[in-house]
């Protein structure tokens, strides 16, 4: 996180704001404008926790933020804890706090000894711009308060941020969905964090997710999920990258572009490569189509790049995805509600069927990709190189990047593809 005063903007400054909110300490209005309520509730929060009271939300104020930004805390035991006592004084359950210390023995706590304490609210917010950093937190967040996600990293973007994968599940049933592509299409992070977590819960409440069990849905396949194939472009879009020389770097570039907004019109990685251009599955013929149109080097949007897999983020991927070799993946984007499943004259086994099935569950349209944007895609070359069922889900509707007010009815829309997907194949 980076340091935040009076007159900071951005998804960083509204993620302080909802922490604020969620400890307690005001109920700011999360608009990503640091202003004299929002300078007031950090000067609240640093005088309750005994540190300089300034204002300013540096780094010791956002790691005593932590717990509210995760979604958990870390407590040390004391004389006479209970966990009925401790679910009592942080307004949690004995069930939340029994599944979040799996080795924990509830009758024989020591003291010292370090538990996690989930808070009452949900780890992932829907409400609020993402960032890099926000990723980073509600992975964290749901591996502590769900100990049985697996979670780490494919790799690295180019800014170095970490390409974050959650796995849930132990069946054989292997599918991989994949986020954010495209950095102005960044409202399918949160759509795919939040499946993980109310996957998780229901799994562990023994409840159900869409209109099939979770549980059972675990024990027959495992679910990775890929929230963010392209951190920095995310900051850039949300605003959360403001200075800095990949900042300039992409500044300059848009300023060959001035028909396209910057930076909601970004799409590429932070050096204007089409992370979703990048893969060896016609990429010679996408190169030639995008050169005819005009963008032959860096862009904010349609750069093939050099070479394929020349951007690290699609390389990582590329690279897991071999090692998984999963049944099924699919690659959400937005917008226009509809459903792509064959590359060329490539049409694995099953892969309209399975189609047909999401686009009557979700009221998406099955539909084939017009040429231009047939080439070169995640889709394209899981298809050719797998033969197996892979997707590119179109959703929501209107301009991108779409308003996170989007949300809820994109999640109703696309929630039975995320279940059905791990049990189709």
């Amino acid at each position: 996180m980076r340091l935040l005063r009076m007159g900071s903007t951005g998804p960083g400054v509204q993620l302080l704001q909802l922490a604020l909110n969620r400890a307690g300490f005001g109920e700011l209005q999360t608009d990503g404008i640091f202003g004299p309520l929002t300078e007031r509730a950090v000067r609240r929060f640093q005088s309750a926790q005994d540190i300089l009271t300034d204002g300013i939300a540096g780094r010791d104020t956002h790691r005593r933020l932590l717990p509210w930004y995760t979604g958990s805390l870390l407590y040390r035991i004391r004389k006479g804890d209970t966990f009925s006592a401790l679910a009592e004084r942080y307004g949690t359950t004995v069930e939340a706090i029994t599944l979040a210390n799996p080795d924990a023995k509830p009758e024989d706590l020591q003291i010292g000894d370090t538990v996690t304490i989930p808070l009452p609210f949900p780890v992932v917010p829907t409400d609020i711009a993402y960032s890099a950093a926000l990723v980073s937190f509600c992975v964290r967040g749901l591996q502590m308060r769900y100990p049985f996600i697996e979670t780490g990293d494919i790799g690295q973007s180019v800014m170095g941020k970490p390409l974050w994968y959650l796995k849930l599940g132990s069946g054989d049933n292997a599918v991989l969905y994949n986020a954010s592509h495209h950095a102005n299409e960044w409202i399918t992070t949160p759509l795919l964090l939040k499946f993980a977590e109310d996957l998780a819960a229901a799994s562990a409440a023994g409840e159900n997710i869409f209109d099939y069990n979770a549980a059972a849905l675990l024990d027959h396949a495992s679910v990775t999920l890929i929230p963010a194939v392209n951190p920095d472009g995310i900051d850039l879009v949300t605003g959360e990258l403001q200075q800095g020389e990949f900042y300039r770097g992409a500044v300059n570039i848009a300023d060959d572009w001035p028909d396209i907004p910057f930076p909601a019109g970004w799409k590429a990685n932070i050096r204007g490569t089409d992370l979703n251009l990048q893969y060896p599955a016609g990429w010679e013929e996408a190169k030639k189509i995008k050169y005819a149109q005009g963008v032959r080097g860096p862009a904010p949007q349609d750069y093939v790049g050099p070479v394929p897999l020349s951007a690290p983020e699609s390389r990582a991927l590329y690279d897991y995805t071999l090692a998984m070799s999963p049944r099924l993946t699919l690659s959400y984007h937005t917008q226009g509600g509809e459903i792509y499943w064959r590359y060329g004259e490539c049409e694995p086994e099953g892969a309209k069927k399975i189609g047909e099935l999401f686009a009557k569950l979700s009221g998406y349209t099955l539909a084939d990709p017009i040429q231009a944007s047939s080439y070169a895609g995640y889709k394209d070359w899981f298809i050719e190189a797998f033969d197996r069922p892979g997707f590119t889900i179109e959703a929501g509707r209107g301009t991108n990047p779409l308003p996170i007010s989007d949300f809820d009815t994109l999640y109703k829309e696309n929630l039975p593809i995320l279940t059905y997907g791990a049990l189709v194949t």
